[in-house]
């Protein structure tokens, strides 16, 4: 398996590494998967939580209207997560903000594995589960992994909620615009393990390209971003990953 996966690696891509200043990375859900990471989605209208929708219990007016429900299902995701790790996918991302001297890792993830893999200043779009944020004055705080969540705001005492982008919410200002800066800065870009049909995040990819960057794509299977890339590598990212560090 690794063979097929090593002669994906084109002369090319191995020479556009070896001389990489400026590297942009954007991960999704297929890097985590390898964890063990469940999507949580639920196909069509099926019921994930208590009989409501992926969508309805994970959406901006369920908070609005129940964030005690909201709050069960998000407290429960983190259980799940609590015991899993980061794998070497993670693990080289995390070892290459160190290898190349200017470094972006964008994330869609919200399960926190970036960070505990070692990653610093990631830049994550849709949030962070292991975060609270006030309702009212939008201050964040961490929740601790083995104690109690916090369920009001230190700063004014209103109610937390999930640091997530729900259902019908927007991006956090300026989230999006400093990856889209940095996107454009770049000279190779990775797009891992995502499915590159979520916009805006789906977007960053072709910023860095018509910014003149080298667009690699590391999937398990292709998508619609494929065709576009310079170089498409199939397999798992916590396969191929380590086997560019080494080039």
């Amino acid at each position: 398996m690794q063979t097929v996966h090593r002669s994906q690696i084109t002369a090319e891509l191995n020479s556009r590494i070896k001389a990489a200043h400026n590297v942009f990375v954007l991960t999704g859900a297929g890097v985590s998967a390898e964890s063990g990471v469940p999507t949580f989605r639920g196909g069509g209208n099926s019921a994930v939580w208590k009989g409501l929708p992926f969508d309805v219990i994970s959406s901006a007016q369920m908070v609005q209207r129940d964030l005690p429900a909201v709050w069960e299902w998000f407290d429960y995701r983190r259980g799940v997560l609590s015991g899993l790790a980061p794998n070497a996918a993670h693990e080289t991302v995390a070892k290459w903000q160190d290898r190349f001297p200017k470094f972006t890792l964008v994330t869609q993830n919200v399960d926190g594995l970036h960070t505990k893999s070692g990653s610093r200043d990631v830049v994550e779009l849709h949030g962070n589960i292991w975060r609270t944020r006030c309702i009212s004055c939008n201050a964040r705080f961490e929740i601790p992994a083995d104690g109690p969540r916090p369920n009001d705001c230190q700063n004014c005492g209103d109610h937390l909620r999930p640091d997530i982008v729900l259902f019908g919410e927007m991006l956090p200002t300026g989230t999006f615009e400093l990856a889209a800066e940095k996107a454009a800065e770049c000279e190779l870009c990775f797009v891992v393990g995502t499915s590159a049909l979520v916009y805006p995040a789906a977007g960053l990819p072709e910023i860095a390209k018509s910014a003149g960057a080298y667009v690699c794509e590391i999937n398990a299977e292709r998508t619609s971003l494929s065709d576009s890339c310079d170089a498409v590598l199939t397999g798992k990212a916590g396969e191929l990953l380590p086997m560019l560090d080494q080039l």
